[in-house]
C-alpha cells in the first residue's frame, strides 16, 4: 500500500514519542507524574457545564451547525477582544469558529501558501505549525529563538532568497515552549516587516491570559495591526478556561484571511455542537471570574516547582507566563535532552517533553507543564533529584 508523500515530514511527533516512553514506563510497573502536555489538569466551570448540560435538552441545538448558527457566539468573541483590547471587530466577516487553534494554525497554510512557498516558523516552535506547512507542500524556514535575544527573532537571520518565496510568517507569544513573552514594539517591528515583504502575518494567542503577577497584559497583534491589513489571531478556550476537551476556539483578523479559512474549514467540518458554542460564550461573558483563578493556580504551581528545583540545585528560569518550565538541562548531565527525558520516565516515571522535539533550537532543553497539584510536583521534583544523583 503506498501513502502519500506529504506523510514523510509527519513521522515524528514530541508527543507521540512521549506517548510512546511513558506507556512503556506504565508497563514495566513505573507510577507515572506526567509533565509532558500541556493539557490543564483543572476543571471546567461550572457555569460553562451548567450552560452546555441545559443545551442537550433542545433538540434545536442537535443538528449541523452550519455558519450563521454560529453567530452568537462571533458575536460574543467580537465584544470580548473589542472589550480587551479596544479593537473594533466585526463577527460577520472578521471572526471564524474553530475547533481549538490547533485547527486554525494547521490549516492556514492551505489558504495561504502553493506548494514550494516558505513559511517562517519560529524554532523552538508547536508542532502545529510545521505540521499545516508540510501537508500544503509549502517549505519550511526557521527563525532560531535563542535565549540571548529574549526568544525573538532575529530578521536580519532570515535570507532574501527565501523571502522572494515566502507568504507566511507565524508568531506566538506567550510563547509555548520557552514562556517568552513579546513587547509591542516587537509586534510593530513583525507587522512592517511582513508588510514589506508581502506576508501574512498568523498570532498564535492561546496563552493571552496566562500571564502572572507584575507583569504586562501580552498585546494582541492588533495593536500594532488596528487595520487587520496582513494579519490574523488564533485564540483556544483550552487554556484560558480549562475547556481543552471541548475543542472550541476562535480566529479574528483580516477579512480576506477569515474568508480564505472558513473556504478550507467548509470542506474539512462543520462546526462544535451547539452547546459547547453556548458554553464559550458563558465562559467569555464570565470572562476575569473564570480565567483569574486558573492564573492564580498555575502562578502558585510554578512558584513551588522552581522554588523546589532551585533548592535541588537546578537553577532553571522563573517564567512571568504560560503554565510551562523551560529549561536547560542540569550541568552535569552529558547526554541530549531526548535521552534525558526517555531515560528519566523509564526509571521513575517522570515524564518531561524534550526540547529537540520543538525544533533543533530546543536541543540541550525540557519543557515542564505544570499540570498537576503542588504536592505531585514536590514529589517529581524529588525522584528528578534522585535520578540526576544517581548518573
Amino acid at each position: 500500500m503506498q501513502f502519500a508523500q506529504r506523510l514523510q515530514a509527519l513521522q515524528t511527533n514530541v508527543f507521540a514519542d512521549m506517548d510512546r516512553a511513558k506507556a512503556q514506563a506504565l508497563a514495566a510497573g513505573r507510577s507515572l507524574i506526567d509533565l509532558s502536555l500541556g493539557s490543564s489538569d483543572l476543571p471546567t466551570s461550572e457555569l460553562v457545564l451548567e450552560t452546555i448540560a441545559s443545551a442537550l435538552q433542545d433538540p434545536n441545538t442537535h443538528g449541523y451547525a452550519l455558519f450563521q448558527s454560529t453567530q452568537p457566539f462571533r458575536v460574543a468573541a467580537a465584544a470580548a477582544y473589542q472589550n480587551r483590547y479596544g479593537i473594533p471587530v466585526d463577527p460577520e466577516t472578521e471572526v471564524l469558529p474553530l475547533i481549538g487553534s490547533q485547527e486554525g494554525t494547521a490549516h492556514l497554510p492551505l489558504a495561504v501558501l502553493n506548494p514550494g512557498d516558505y513559511a517562517l516558523l519560529q524554532d523552538p516552535g508547536y508542532p502545529s505549525h510545521y505540521g499545516g506547512v508540510a501537508l500544503a507542500g509549502g517549505r519550511v524556514q526557521t527563525m532560531p529563538l535563542r535565549a540571548e535575544a529574549n526568544f525573538l527573532p532575529v530578521w536580519s537571520e532570515i535570507p532574501k532568497a527565501v523571502l522572494a518565496q515566502a507568504k507566511l510568517m507565524v508568531l506566538s507569544y506567550p510563547h509555548n515552549p520557552t514562556t517568552a513573552i513579546a513587547p509591542l514594539e516587537f509586534f510593530q517591528e513583525a507587522v512592517a516587516f511582513c508588510q514589506r515583504h508581502e506576508l501574512v502575518l498568523a498570532h498564535d494567542f492561546p496563552y493571552a491570559d496566562l500571564v502572572f503577577t507584575g507583569t504586562a497584559t501580552p498585546p494582541s497583534i492588533f495593536a500594532a495591526d488596528r487595520d487587520k491589513r496582513c494579519s490574523i489571531e488564533f485564540f483556544t478556550f483550552s487554556k484560558s478556561f480549562n475547556m481543552g476537551g471541548f475543542r472550541i476556539g476562535y480566529a479574528i483578523g483580516n477579512a480576506q484571511l477569515i474568508k480564505a479559512l472558513r473556504q478550507v474549514k467548509a470542506v474539512i467540518d462543520f462546526n462544535q455542537y451547539r452547546g459547547i458554542l453556548q458554553g464559550a460564550i458563558a465562559a467569555l461573558e464570565a470572562g476575569a471570574a473564570i480565567v483569574q483563578p486558573t492564573v492564580a493556580a498555575f502562578e502558585a504551581r510554578r512558584d513551588v516547582f522552581v522554588d523546589a528545583l532551585h533548592q535541588m540545585g537546578w537553577l532553571v528560569p522563573r517564567p512571568v507566563a504560560t503554565m510551562y518550565v523551560w529549561a536547560p538541562l542540569p550541568a552535569t548531565w552529558d547526554g541530549d535532552d531526548i535521552e534525558f527525558c526517555t531515560q528519566l520516565v523509564a526509571q521513575t516515571g517522570v515524564a518531561l517533553a524534550p526540547g529537540s522535539g520543538f525544533g533543533p533550537a530546543g536541543t540541550g532543553y525540557v519543557r515542564f507543564a505544570l499540570v498537576h497539584e503542588p504536592p505531585v510536583l514536590l514529589e517529581a521534583v524529588r525522584r528528578i533529584q534522585e535520578f540526576i544523583a544517581s548518573c
